[in-house]
């Protein structure tokens, strides 16, 4: 096949398979849709890494064809490196998941609908890496929205769909913010092709729209990654299936904002603008959502909070502006997502086999799940930042461009500080998760009695995360060095700078941070072990404070304050009055985008036509009043044309 032919084959297999799981299996079929799924995913996966010698060659592979001319769009898809990488991780992540989700689901699970919507969601994750026209990825961004709502929804009880309900609505309103951004770093360009876009970052920044247009698209990408304030819908959507939320915390959805990040950084960053709303949002987020996950009770919500601390780094790193912070935070984006899935999938089977997340309840499950334990607490240690672990390498980059100047301002002066602290608060995360479940006595009056390992298969995917998390960490160069070489010179390009994956550099400034992260973390968890075991959920003085209730606030103030007062003033029983408001606002619809535009209007001029009986042979009817005393009725009156 020719590279049109894979890069659309990338783009269809998912919704093919999410369609064939839909509509074509039985729907009480419980094999058959998994081997669907899973044998869909791997062709995608296998496909995606037969482009790489391409990718090598030519740098970007590309397919265009006309889709609104006129609008000048085209449904345009490319591939380059950093599409490739991440393309890679969703196809590979996304086929555990599926191996996972076959012996996590039960059997009163809706089986065959919940690949198809998995599917589905991985296909629109595709969509937005690999679209090549930047209308064509704000639709994509709105499909992975609504399939994360449908798949995080697949349960039957009302937490799963309340939280992927904000999920929704919060990424929903990003999602038209980014469209709007989009539209205007279009006109500001000239043209909605990414590859023309990707060219004009100069243009870009000095345009007087640029500041608009960066605040709405990073409204978008915010949102996406749950960066704060836009943080709390992630933890509340917790209670979506475990295998829904392995796969959205580690290569899709919240990977979606700082996916974005990184494919406009040369475009839209290296500007003091760029700088402040950037790093003040991660900056926020990695501090916060890492002193959150210190207090969590559920082991889902400690992951989910974890997850919302990393992508701050990452958020962080892309703030700085360097090409050297970009290079870490690509790096960190793929560590992630190894560890942050594995853990998933282990708390999945802590749920499974004891019936409960509630590390209050857990405790002394190394003696029934040795297996299981050992893997999550290498997971965990990458996710620590120990050494030889993948999450150590970028984190150390994080720390190395932490200590650098980049911008006369405060945020730069106490960023160091910030990214220790936040260090101490991971191990603390991380140690409670270990100890707490893994370790102590017995556990007594779980839901399920005598847990014991899962099935071979279901833990297997674990399995080859670990292992990726330590080759990764002991052989960085070998495992992914020249991978991570091709992804950072399709964004950073003539910019790509000179870096080093060894795992020791010398007694730097960076170790000596590592160094107190990690010990202070221990100190730390040792001196409030006792508090956390008895605490409720959530830090002290905080617990009132919670977005879902604020949320929810916002809701009912729209819903029954602001609609109620619209509909007493406008609305109305009678239907003309109605009418007339949609009329008037149809009208205004259609005229204000014309005058803003410079429209001018034209005398009309009449030609002389042909009869239409000329066409057709016969007399033309018209419409015309009957009798002039009853005006409205309408009669037929034969003429000529």
């Amino acid at each position: 096949m020719d590279g049109s032919t894979l890069l659309l084959s990338l783009l269809v297999l998912p919704f093919v398979g999410s369609i064939a799981s839909a509509f074509i299996l039985n729907t009480t079929s419980r094999d058959l849709p998994v081997f669907v799924a899973g044998a869909v995913t791997l062709m995608t996966l296998v496909i995606t890494a037969s482009t790489y010698p391409l990718i090598v060659e030519h740098g970007v592979l590309r397919f265009s064809a006309e889709w609104l001319p006129q609008f000048g769009l085209d449904f345009a898809v490319r591939l380059d490196g950093f599409a490739w990488i991440f393309s890679m991780l969703v196809t590979s992540i996304g086929f555990l998941v599926i191996l996972y989700a076959r012996y996590y689901m039960g059997k009163d699970d809706p089986i065959p609908r919940f690949f198809s919507f998995l599917l589905a969601f991985m296909g629109a994750m595709l969509g937005i890496i690999l679209s090549g026209n930047i209308i064509l990825l704000s639709i994509f961004w709105e499909l992975t929205s609504i399939f994360s709502f449908c798949s995080s929804a697949i349960g039957i009880r009302a937490p799963p769909r309340d939280g992927a309900r904000m999920a929704l609505t919060i990424t929903g309103i990003g999602g038209f913010c980014l469209l709007v951004g989009m539209l205007l770093l279009g006109k500001i360009v000239g043209s909605y092709d990414l590859d023309k876009v990707l060219v004009s970052g100069e243009a870009v920044r000095a345009h007087p729209l640029y500041l608009p247009t960066l605040i709405l698209i990073l409204l978008g990408a915010l949102t996406k990654s749950a960066q704060f304030p836009f943080h709390f819908w992630l933890p509340n959507a917790m209670a979506a299936p475990t295998p829904v939320s392995a796969f959205l915390h580690s290569a899709t959805m919240v990977k979606a904002g700082v996916f974005l990040l990184v494919r406009f950084w040369p475009v839209l960053s290296g500007t003091y603008e760029w700088f402040m709303l950037v790093g003040l949002a991660g900056i926020s987020t990695l501090l916060l959502g890492a002193f959150l996950a210190m207090f969590q009770r559920d082991l889902k919500g400690l992951l989910a909070y974890s997850t919302i601390s990393h992508l701050g780094l990452i958020t962080t790193l892309l703030s700085l502006g360097s090409p050297l912070s970009t290079v870490a935070a690509i790096f960190h984006m793929l560590n992630h997502a190894t560890f942050k899935a594995s853990l998933f999938m282990a708390a999945g089977i802590i749920d499974h086999e004891t019936g409960t997340r509630d590390m209050q309840r857990l405790s002394g499950l190394y003696r029934f799940l040795p297996a299981t334990a050992t893997l999550a607490m290498v997971a965990s240690a990458a996710m620590a930042g120990v050494p030889l672990l993948n999450g150590f390498l970028s984190k150390e980059m994080f720390f190395a461009e932490a200590v650098e100047t980049h911008a006369d301002s405060y945020l730069d002066v106490f960023l160091p500080y910030v990214a220790t602290l936040a260090g101490v608060f991971s191990v603390v995360y991380s140690l409670r998760f270990i100890h707490t479940v893994f370790f102590g006595p017995p556990p007594v009056g779980l839901p399920k009695e005598n847990p014991h390992e899962p099935p071979r298969w279901m833990r297997l995917p674990i399995e080859i995360l670990v292992v990726v998390c330590l080759v990764v960490g002991i052989v960085p160069a070998m495992s992914i060095g020249p991978f991570l070489q091709t992804a950072v010179e399709s964004v950073l390009g003539d910019r790509t700078p000179e870096y080093s994956l060894s795992i020791w550099h010398g007694f730097n400034i960076p170790l000596l941070m590592s160094v107190i992260a990690l010990i202070g973390g221990f100190l730390l968890y040792i001196a409030m072990r006792t508090y956390l075991a008895r605490s409720e959920d959530g830090p002290p003085y905080l617990r009132r404070l919670r977005g879902q209730r604020l949320f929810e606030r916002v809701l009912v103030t729209v819903s029954w304050r602001w609609a109620r007062l619209a509909e007493s003033r406008l609305g109305t029983r009678s239907l003309q009055p109605q009418l007339r408001w949609i009329v008037v606002t149809g009208f205004v619809a259609a005229t204000l985008p014309l005058y803003l535009s410079g429209f001018e209007r034209r005398p009309i001029v009449f030609r002389r036509s042909i009869p239409l009986s000329a066409y057709y042979g016969r007399s033309v009817w018209d419409w015309r009043s009957a009798r002039p005393s009853q005006p409205n009725i309408i009669a037929w009156r034969r003429s000529s044309c």
